[in-house]
């Protein structure tokens, strides 16, 4: 029995996403094999530096700040005090 058109179109893209799968997996391997073997990452010096970000982080948006303010001026227009 003769194959419809569809089926063949189908069958062509199934071999086109297979082959860019092969070629995917190939580029993979060799960005693995072209890695510096032995980089060796001073977790210390990551951890000062990830706290270092977090506190310019911190700063940049006031937080944990001796002088925040309260709900009340937060809700109030202009840092106006809401009466009580």
């Amino acid at each position: 029995m003769p194959r419809g058109r569809s089926t063949f179109t189908k069958r062509q893209k199934e071999q086109a996403r297979q082959q860019k799968q092969r070629d995917k997996n190939e580029r993979k391997t060799q960005r693995k094999q072209d890695q510096p073997e032995g980089v060796v990452v001073d977790e210390a010096e990551e951890l000062r530096q990830m706290r270092e970000h977090a506190a310019e982080q911190a700063a940049l948006f006031g937080i944990g700040s001796d002088d925040e303010p309260n709900s009340t001026e937060l809700l109030a227009p202009h840092g106006k005090q809401a009466d009580h």
